[in-house]
């Protein structure tokens, strides 16, 4: 009877999730070597190919296709019977800072809990400062945030793009100050902004403040004022208007991650997590 090895069929949908060996290897944390024999492995004892692979392009084969919710089953199968064992739940305390928190969000869920259904995932949304507050006190276990002023400790992910954006009739008359929407006083973006817009000499004036990105994006999208966005996160309907408007460029934001997990498993998760968020930076660029 064929029996299944989970380490292999957990490297083949990770493959298969991600489109990359570099990918799937850096989630387990081991080389893409290993992530070759593991599928080798796999294809040997069902006899069939799962996964095609050229210098360009990594996807599933048609048995591969077939393969792949019955992988997902298995894995969930093997979880659920590993937490049976276990004497105490697991939960992985989560904070993304509300600039960072975009369409991706779902899919990076949905990553976390395909890697393991029996992990308790809590997530909070807030400002990056408040945030590594909160994990520098132990209150979060991992926080994706902006790099606040000179810390370098954490983990790069990657950069991201931020501009000047408004809904397309947005005007600004002449002699009259910018209108601004941003979050709290206390949000590094919006203290970045205002220092750029100091430095260009641009007069500027706050008309609405919001406790969310869902409120600031509302506010913009609405015409009320020009927001200072990432790309990634600026909502359909708006337009960049630093050209149109003459704002000074904004410098781009290192996204870092910072976490304390020290068991294996929750380790593991946050490997897969980090490794979907640079797949989704990547696709992206």
């Amino acid at each position: 009877m064929k029996t299944l090895d989970v380490e292999a069929v957990q490297a083949f949908v990770l493959v298969a999730d991600f489109q990359s060996f570099t990918r799937a290897a850096e989630a387990l944390d081991t080389s893409q070597a290993a992530i070759s024999m593991k599928l080798k492995r796999l294809e040997d004892r069902l006899g069939e190919k799962l996964i095609e692979r050229t210098p360009r392009l990594v996807r599933l084969s048609a048995r591969g296709a077939e393969f792949l919710n019955v992988a997902r089953d298995f894995l969930a199968a093997h979880e659920r019977a590993m937490a049976g064992l276990s004497a105490t739940s697991r939960r992985l305390t989560l904070g993304i800072a509300d600039q960072i928190a975009g369409p991706e969000l779902p899919m990076l869920l949905a990553r976390l809990h395909a890697h393991d259904p029996a992990l308790l995932i809590e997530v909070q949304i807030g400002a990056s400062r408040s945030l590594l507050d909160d994990f520098d006190r132990g209150a979060l276990d991992a926080a994706i945030v902006r790099r606040e002023d000179d810390r370098r400790d954490g983990e790069l992910l990657s950069q991201e793009r931020f501009g000047w954006f408004a809904a397309p009739g947005f005007e600004r008359r002449e002699g009259e100050p910018l209108r601004l929407a941003s979050l709290s006083a206390f949000c590094g973006v919006r203290n970045i902004a205002t220092r750029a817009l100091d430095g260009a000499s641009v007069s500027w004036v706050e008309v609405f403040l919001g406790g969310g990105m869902a409120a600031v994006t509302a506010a913009v999208t609405a015409g009320l004022a020009v927001g200072a966005l990432a790309h990634r996160v600026a909502p359909i309907g708006v337009v960049e208007v630093s050209e149109k408007l003459g704002l000074p460029p904004l410098p781009p934001s290192k996204i870092i991650l910072h976490s304390t997990l020290s068991d294996p498993r929750s380790r593991g998760a946050l490997r897969t997590l980090a490794a979907a968020f640079r797949e989704h930076r990547a696709s992206i660029v």
